[in-house]
């Protein structure tokens, strides 16, 4: 199994993003699919997640400015990033498992991850 997430650059405060994560060796709709996020000297944190009904979550620090969705003819997961914020900035990662609805927020319920992608959010 492999996670390709990509899409990340450089984008002024307020600007608009949109990761994708694909996948070779699994489907997603049999899985929760997470995005998390690392910024530097800062411990991994969960962004959001969308499971195999299609229900999503979200952190509270992006809800409303985020959005995860599903791409079923590329086989492909998105993450849409709006109203970026200096805070945002940070490596985004693609994460799949199938954690119990209580520890969608976790990273140690999920088996495969992506090899993440950068996010800079310039003021």
């Amino acid at each position: 199994v492999q996670l390709q997430a990509s899409g990340g650059g450089l984008v002024q405060v307020g600007g608009s993003l949109r990761l994708s994560c694909a996948a070779s060796g699994l489907t997603f709709d049999d899985y929760t699919v997470a995005w998390f996020r690392q910024a530097a000297g800062k411990e991994r944190e969960f962004v959001g997640t969308m499971r195999p009904s299609g229900s999503t979550y979200y952190a509270d620090s992006v809800k409303g400015r985020f959005t995860i969705s599903r791409d079923n003819a590329k086989d492909t997961v998105l993450l849409q990033m709006n109203d970026l914020k200096p805070e945002d900035t940070a490596v985004y990662y693609c994460a799949v498992g199938n954690p119990v609805l209580s520890a969608i927020n976790s990273w140690r319920t999920y088996r495969y991850w992506g090899q993440g992608t950068q996010v800079t959010v310039s003021s």
